[in-house]
């Protein structure tokens, strides 16, 4: 059944968003739509790396439609080399000429052999391409504090130096600039099976000796949490502050991590990516709504240890996650990006642009080839998923100011199981005197009419956009591009007080209208 049919055969619920134009909220960093990409399956290779010696157009190896593709999202920055890759990674190996590199083996996802032609010098030229701040993550697990010094030193440094010198023989004679840097990652995990207390005290170690060089300043982030693990973020704050401080934190690191995926089953049955029934739909969107809750409840444990919030919390690997493709290298972490995975991102977002006073950064796993990706590549054929749709659409968010969004819609909502699931979510901002809408309705079938009631302001002729399709099982492939992609959506109307419109099943649709006045 199509979205179309489903709207004009089963009745509408319906929905008031009240949003105070008057009333803005913290700045909404474009970090929070920032990107990940570990060595893992064909994410680097053949995803953003082709090689000097590809017929595919690339600049240095670096896949030129990628560029452009991510381009167009104004993507903010790319955290790299991982992910657990990361705590297995020696930066010397992937620096100097290519074919003098040692090669090593990827232990973590499929056991295959790295030949570390995609180094420091490698990613950083892919992140100049790409207009992106890099985000690197350190070796805490199997590294040393010494090597991980003396990356920031050769990346950073100016002047001269050992590491200056160094990287100077391997072509580049002027420091790069490096904003964000991970001590380790998943150290409850893959990064060292560590207790908390034991990773805490690596943090602060590991990262004193991570030095601001010259002009540049490491924003340095914490190996934090697995979902709602509160009590390892509570240990990290308190290698940083007191209980019911009212003094400034410590600065040993910036900003502490928390890891969240959407699932619709258990770990050991995630399900498949495309073949999905109702209830696997819903049971997934009540797992990507938790992200609300996961969020909340580590900002207030910060909050006791942080009144002013000044260190951050980044949750840099989000997004679903479902069982391999068939025929696929079960650790290369292949899978196809359906709507539901678009209405996921969509939910996030909203859960995002709520908590952005101490929400700094978050990056979906991962930008190509892998998890919910952005792009999927086969051959010289490039895929645009769903999920980049959505933040093609959403980019307007970034930098913007908040605007909290009171949501009345009692009639919206889906028992799933014992729990009830509201089905519709928005999120709105201002932004160079433009008010941008985004809202999803989670509906597998019924159309939601909103009532944007928007006080405190009045707007012009609304702009609106949707991304839906016949069935929430869609997905592009390299011989159907468009089955999933945006379009303009007309029934958006002027009223007194604000705009109203219908939102179809399983849809998701930004609205933008420029601010006529605002009162004083």
């Amino acid at each position: 059944m199509s979205a179309a049919s489903a709207s004009t055969s089963v009745p509408a619920v319906s929905a008031t968003a009240v949003i105070n134009l008057d009333i803005e909220g913290p700045t909404i960093s474009r970090h929070l739509y920032g990107h990940f990409a570990e060595h893992l399956g064909s994410c680097v290779y053949g995803g953003f790396w082709v090689g000097e010696d590809s017929a595919i157009p690339h600049e240095g190896g670096i896949r030129l439609d990628v560029v452009e593709a991510l381009r167009a999202l104004d993507i903010p920055n790319l955290r790299w080399p991982g992910g657990c890759f990361a705590d297995e990674y020696h930066w010397r190996d992937g620096i100097g000429p290519r074919e003098e590199r040692p090669t090593m083996v990827n232990t973590h996802w499929g056991d295959v052999e790295e030949n570390n032609h995609f180094g420091t010098h490698e990613f950083m030229a892919l992140c100049e391409l790409l207009g992106a701040e890099p985000y690197i993550s350190g070796n805490v697990g199997s590294g040393t504090v010494r090597e991980m010094s003396e990356w920031v030193e050769y990346l950073t440094r100016d002047g001269d130096s050992p590491m200056v010198r160094l990287r100077r023989a391997n072509g580049r004679e002027r420091p790069w600039r490096v904003p964000f840097w991970g001590i380790g990652n998943e150290t409850w995990g893959c990064g060292g099976n560590m207790r908390a207390e034991y990773s805490a005290d690596l943090a602060r170690q590991y990262a004193t000796y991570c030095r601001d060089h010259g002009g540049n300043r490491l924003h340095r982030i914490a190996s934090g949490a697995s979902d709602d693990d509160y009590k390892w973020t509570e240990t990290l704050m308190q290698q940083i502050s007191c209980f019911g401080c009212e003094a400034t934190p410590k600065t040993y690191f910036q900003s502490l991590s928390v890891h969240h995926y959407t699932l619709s089953g258990p770990w050991e049955a995630k399900g498949s990516a495309t073949v999905f029934d109702t209830d696997d739909y819903y049971r997934t969107m009540l797992s990507a709504r938790d992200v609300d809750r996961i969020i909340a409840g580590h900002s207030a444990v910060m909050d006791v240890y942080d009144r002013g919030r000044t260190v951050g919390l980044v949750l840099d690997e989000w997004g679903t996650w479902w069982d391999v493709e068939p025929g696929t290298n079960p650790g290369f972490l292949f899978q196809q990006n359906t709507l539901r995975d678009a209405l996921v991102a969509g939910i996030h977002f909203d859960v995002f642009h709520k908590h952005a006073a101490r929400l700094r950064m978050a990056n979906i796993a991962q930008t190509v080839n892998v998890l919910q990706a952005m792009l999927l590549t086969d051959g010289d054929a490039l895929v645009r998923t769903p999920t980049y749709h959505v933040f093609e659409m959403n980019k307007g968010h970034q930098d913007a100011t908040s605007l909290a969004v009171h949501l009345r819609a009692p009639q919206a909502r889906r028992s799933v199981g014992e729990a009830e699931l509201e089905t519709v979510s928005a999120s709105a901002s201002v932004k160079d005197g433009s008010l941008l809408v985004s809202l999803t309705n989670l509906d597998a079938d019924r159309p939601v009419e909103v009532r944007l009631d928007l006080r405190g302001g009045t707007v012009g002729a609304p702009d609106a956009r949707l991304l839906t399709a016949a069935r929430i099982q869609d997905h592009n492939t390299p011989g159907a591009q468009a089955t999933v992609a945006p379009r303009p959506f007309e029934d958006v109307r002027s009223v007194d007080g604000g705009l109203t419109l219908t939102l179809p099943p399983h849809a998701f649709a930004t609205v933008r209208a420029p601010l006529t006045a605002v009162a004083p």
